[in-house]
């Protein structure tokens, strides 16, 4: 697929000078949905979308357009987008620059954004009364749920962050009511970590590894989190309590138990919101959030790899009528929302907003809803077989292998509820070399490295350059602390959606010998790290700001 190198420039760039929060006159013109779909896509998000000048790629390695050659174990982290989820986003540009010539744009834009809300509703088999907020990214989701958990605790909450050191790397200044980069999803340039105004407030991070315990979770996070909440009610505050489900290395915090004990000590006075971007869960789990009254943070772009980046907050029943009746907002918050990301229903709340069509959240949304689609059109059996079978079978693969330490899941034991994620998708693994591990740059130069076809550095039989000439994606390197010594950090295998898609097929030898090429693959992909290793081809390299160590 070739892509498009003209038009807009990529990342936050603007599709046409949005408008402020107090100016509703401004429209839209048709010109900006002709902007080429590789740039759209690119668009209406921070500079992590940015694509390179030279090589065409995000800070995550990942094109705007489709590179089937590419494999893919990287939905920790992001993946590129598929074909069909491409074609999709061009048909979805396509049917809504027909109807914009019989209606007002943003008319026309909000009634599609308004379907994608009933298409992933049901996709997620979510009630009609649980609502869907858009946004650019899970990070900008964040500053979304603080927003909420202040109109519904009416004060500012302190937010208790479980996991801080497994979520995203912005969450450290969205917890804190703080701009997470140096340019909002609209083209606004502001000071990183500096207050979004009227948003700002403390917050506590709990991690879930303690420095020096090795690479387990912690065993006192229940008790940690308790504590927390309790010195935090006990000084006049109101908790925005951020929980994991699951983290970036395939974690949950805290446990059932602990849920419970907070629901019957502080009642309305801890709003829980759930960090579920991964979408590492099964859909009765999800549902069991929000018919508890958890906020529920998601994405397209983890486990169901659509493009980076697709954000939604997932609002339960009964939060509506306080919403859509919230006189004072925060006024640096409107940086952060257009209108149209707001339900059709919330009236007066949507009034408050802009109308400022994000062109480019759309589309990823819609690419990342035909993977959504796809993967549910899989027989649940099959979705549960498949990741089982992947799951044993990189399981023993990372342990045969003398230059790979796998990390502890940290789960709690899995329940009726996870489904087909009883089941881990996402792997970890230290790098080894003579049984110790090797630097955090060293991890980061391997990780760089699998994304590039090295067989030039390799050298080697035939064989060694052919491993090393495919590229291959996976997750980011995840920084582990470490008491009186250097960090360290893991890489990741992930098992994505697509994965467990482009497997299936009705013919169970036909489906068989797919998930054996799965497997192949990640074998592939573990002869080349070896290669890496031991030839000395990932010399050091400076990690760039993206990474997640």
């Amino acid at each position: 697929m070739r892509r498009e190198p003209f038009g807009m420039s990529s990342g936050a760039s603007r599709l046409s000078e949005p408008e402020r929060a107090s100016d509703h006159g401004s429209r839209y013109g048709l010109r900006d949905l002709f902007t080429p779909l590789d740039t759209l896509l690119v668009s209406g998000g921070d500079p992590r979308l940015t694509l390179d000048a030279s090589n065409r790629v995000n800070a995550y390695g990942c094109a705007a357009s489709p590179e089937p050659a590419v494999w893919n174990f990287a939905s920790s982290t992001a993946s590129t987008i598929s074909q069909a989820a491409y074609d999709r986003a061009a048909l979805a540009r396509e049917e809504l620059v027909h109807k914009c010539l019989f209606d007002e744009v943003e008319l026309v834009f909000d009634a599609r954004c308004e379907d994608m809300r009933d298409e992933l509703r049901g996709q997620l088999q979510l009630p009609p009364r649980v609502d869907v907020v858009f946004s650019p990214s899970g990070t900008d989701s964040q500053l979304h749920a603080l927003f909420v958990a202040r109109t519904m605790l009416g004060a500012p909450p302190v937010t208790i962050v479980v996991g801080s050191d497994q979520t995203g790397s912005g969450t450290t200044h969205t917890a804190r009511g703080h701009h997470f980069s140096s340019m909002t999803a609209n083209g606004l340039a502001v000071r990183k970590d500096g207050a979004v105004a009227g948003l700002a407030g403390a917050s506590i991070a709990l991690p879930l590894r303690e420095a020096g315990a090795g690479i387990a979770m912690r065993a006192d996070i229940d008790a940690a989190v308790l504590r927390a909440i309790e010195a935090t009610i006990a000084q006049g505050a109101p908790v925005l309590l951020q929980i994991m489900d699951m983290s970036k290395l395939g974690w949950r915090a805290p446990s059932a138990a602990c849920l419970d004990e907070i629901a019957r000590r502080w009642p309305r006075k801890v709003q829980i919101v759930v960090d579920a971007c991964q979408a590492r869960l099964g859909r009765r789990r999800l549902r069991a959030h929000l018919d508890r009254g958890y906020l529920v943070l998601i994405t397209g772009s983890k486990f169901f790899g659509g493009p980076a980046f697709s954000g939604a907050l997932l609002v339960p029943k009964g939060f509506s009528r306080s919403l859509d009746r919230v006189e004072a907002i925060a006024p640096g918050f409107f940086d952060y929302a257009g209108r149209c990301d707001w339900p059709m229903a919330w009236t007066a709340l949507r009034s408050r907003f802009a109308r400022r069509p994000n062109f480019g959240q759309w589309l990823r949304w819609e690419a990342a809803l035909a993977e959504i689609g796809s993967y549910h059109a899989v027989p649940g059996a099959f979705r549960a077989r498949a990741l089982t079978e992947l799951a044993a079978g990189i399981d023993s693969m990372i342990a045969l292998s003398s230059s790979l330490l796998p990390a502890p899941t940290g789960m709690e034991k899995a329940g009726a509820d996870d489904e087909e994620f009883a089941q881990r998708t996402i792997f970890p693994f230290l790098l080894l070399r003579d049984g110790k591990p090797v630097s955090i740059a060293e991890t980061g130069a391997v990780h760089q490295a699998l994304a590039r076809d090295v067989n030039e550095e390799i050298g080697g039989s035939t064989a060694d350059r052919d491993v090393a000439a495919q590229r291959c994606l996976i997750g980011q390197p995840v920084r582990l602390e470490r008491q009186d010594e250097a960090p360290l950090a893991v890489l990741r295998l992930c098992v994505g959606a697509r994965l467990v898609t482009e497997a299936w097929s009705p013919d169970p030898v036909e489906a068989q010998r797919n998930l054996q090429e799965v497997l192949d693959r990640v074998a592939h992909v573990l002869v080349k790290i070896e290669l890496l290793l031991g030839r000395g081809a990932a010399a050091p390299v400076q990690v760039t700001s993206a990474s997640e160590v």
